[in-house]
């Protein structure tokens, strides 16, 4: 009887210890996960951290030191830097803020109409040119930049902002396009029907509707928008052959001296300064990145 009356307290007593070597297994893994993720962001930030140091130190200190340990602080790179090209960063700065804008605009506008006319209306040969469109994304840039710019080289736009900021307007970008249909197929058709019984056309749906349902898809596309078009280096090569009309990619090459006289303490210093720009964008419009992305198609 004395044996039948410890097993119970026996099965009680080892319940909880049954339970929480599940719970520590859970707990060890998790750890693990956590610290390979730290490990891996770790990994890779280290280069930007190792850039922003650099732009601080000496010039002949920048190659010698591989950690992030800085000894003697130089600020005067930022100073040399901003004051080394031809004309001041600050100009450089303006003409790619200036085509970003454009861009942003651009894309906007022309992927938003092409967008709705591509979900919402029936025309002869919409499904060809939808897969047509998107065949495009695949197309790399370097196979049409030739016929391009021989274009816009008989219309008399190289060395202007022409060939950077006119295609946006055409809806070229077939990537923002395809994200704007998956998110306008999205919302429910009963709105457009409800609008058309009272009247209302296509002009009247789209912009009092569809546009401000719109709104996560139209941030995404300015975000990317600003982050491509911000950190291109081949297209403002290609088309703009004045240093006056440089973007900040291709100022940051004019520091590199094919003679190898090259200022890596400027070089370091202004790339920190472009890529300012870029990190504040992505931190107040990450919120609405993730949304845009997560109501679309694309998820």
């Amino acid at each position: 009887m004395k044996t039948e009356a410890a097993s119970p307290a026996t099965r009680r007593a080892g319940a909880p210890a049954a339970q929480a070597a599940p719970r520590r297994s859970v707990r060890r893994k998790s750890l693990v996960k956590h610290l390979a993720v730290i490990v891996a962001c770790v990994v890779a930030i280290y280069p930007l951290l190792w850039m922003v140091v650099s732009s601080l130190r000496p010039e002949g200190e920048i190659f010698r030191e591989s950690g992030l340990l800085l000894r003697d602080p130089q600020p005067e790179n930022y100073t040399r830097g901003w004051q080394a090209l031809r004309y001041p960063f600050g100009h450089y700065l303006v003409n790619s803020i200036v085509i970003v804008v454009l861009s942003i605009a651009g894309n906007l506008v022309s992927c938003a109409m092409a967008a709705y006319a591509f979900a919402r209306q029936d025309f002869r040969g919409r499904r060809l040119s939808f897969a047509v469109m998107l065949v495009s994304i695949m197309l790399p840039l370097h196979v049409i930049i030739v016929p391009q710019y021989v274009l816009f080289s008989h219309l008399g736009w190289i060395n202007t902002l022409m060939p950077l900021v006119l295609p946006k307007f055409l809806a070229t970008d077939a990537f923002f396009v395809f994200l704007m249909v998956q998110f306008i197929r999205g919302i429910p058709r009963e709105l457009d029907e409800a609008a058309g019984i009272d009247g209302a056309g296509h002009v009247v749906i789209f912009t009092r509707i569809i546009l401000p349902l719109m709104v996560p898809a139209l941030a995404t596309t300015a975000i990317f928008t600003f982050i491509w078009t911000w950190n291109d280096f081949f297209t403002p090569l290609i088309y703009l052959t004045s240093p006056e009309a440089y973007t900040v990619p291709v100022a940051l090459r004019s520091f590199v001296d094919s003679q190898g006289e090259t200022s890596w303490g400027a070089l370091f210093a202004m790339s920190v300064v472009s890529l300012l720009p870029v990190f504040i964008a992505f931190l107040l419009g990450q919120r609405w990145l993730v949304r845009g992305i997560a109501t679309t198609g694309l998820k």
